[in-house]
């Protein structure tokens, strides 16, 4: 028997079909596994859930197929509201956080005096839920909050910034507040994303006469461009999602979709409306991801210096 195995691995190994060690084995199942975790996390909390919604968005309360539930969501007295006000939060949030954080993450990595002080006061709004930033926010533009109360000290006038009367300064409250929140989150990517371009490419521009404005437009925002698309689809899903900061100080005067897909469950008993109003979010959502994906997307010789 011992003098068999030899010539069949010989032959095996002319073949081509020699068995991989074990360790290399193991080197090719190590990236399944490591994204084994997430995988299952995903499917567990978000596809389950997802395909829970959709049933329910097409069924009865007694599980018969309906299109029912659609129906009496564009009916909704705030159906159309929600949708304007989403997407006009999208229009304005979105570039704003981008703007603003890519100009932290810039600062950041050019290394500042007090580098690390800086990062962890941006960052202080990642440890606070959303309700919590509405709240406090709203301890500021409440009628008796501290902008009147400044503005009482300076003898002005008081404003109500949260009234229903007055819809521009309650998105602009709702603005401001969203931004000082989330705007950490895309810091953080775009930092991340600058600290793997190479200095290299940017110190070559600048020996070549490239202006600090051409070397951020022509070096690193097309190498950061990965960077940005994670970004953007990130911050595009989740101000999708923006409900809790717009209850705190808005209540019902500015709807917003996953504000009447929360109020459809909780306060009307109706899941199926409130999945009709969730799949209609995430149809938002890949229509976003999608248009992000072709817009940004990143071909191999497109990335280095023009």
């Amino acid at each position: 028997m011992s003098g068999e195995v030899g010539p069949t691995r010989q032959v095996e190994a002319e073949r081509g079909t020699t068995p991989a060690p074990p360790r290399r084995r193991q080197r090719r199942l190590a990236p399944y596994l490591l994204l084994a975790p997430a995988v299952i996390f995903m499917a567990a909390f978000f596809v389950w859930p997802m395909i829970q919604a959709f049933g329910l968005a097409f069924q009865t309360a007694a599980g018969e197929f309906t299109t029912a539930n659609f129906t009496r969501m564009a009916n909704d007295l705030n159906f159309w509201p929600s949708i304007r006000n989403t997407l006009l939060l999208i229009a304005v949030l979105v570039p704003l956080q981008v703007a603003l954080a890519l100009a932290m993450a810039l600062l950041l990595n050019s290394g500042i005096q007090g580098q690390s002080f800086w990062l962890y006061c941006w960052a202080i709004p990642l440890a606070i839920s959303d309700l919590a930033a509405g709240i406090v926010w709203l301890a500021v533009f409440t009628d008796r909050g501290y902008l009147n109360s400044m503005l009482d000290t300076l003898g002005l006038a008081s404003f109500s910034w949260l009234n229903y009367e007055n819809p521009a300064s309650l998105f602009m409250a709702v603005v401001i507040a969203e931004t000082w929140r989330a705007t950490a989150i895309v810091m953080v990517i775009l930092v991340a994303g600058l600290q793997v371009i190479p200095k290299e490419y940017a110190e070559a521009a600048q020996v070549f006469g490239a202006t600090g404005w051409q070397r951020l437009r022509y070096v690193t925002l097309p190498l950061l461009r990965p960077s940005l698309q994670v970004a953007l689809i990130l911050r595009t899903i989740l101000a999708f999602q923006v409900f809790a900061v717009v209850i705190a100080l808005a209540g019902r005067n500015m709807p917003v979709l996953a504000g009447e897909a929360y109020y459809w469950y909780s306060s009307y008993s109706n899941p199926n409306v409130a999945a009709a109003f969730a799949l209609v979010i995430m149809a938002f959502s890949l229509a976003n991801t999608v248009i992000y994906l072709r817009a940004l997307r990143t071909r191999d010789e497109e990335v280095g210096v023009r």
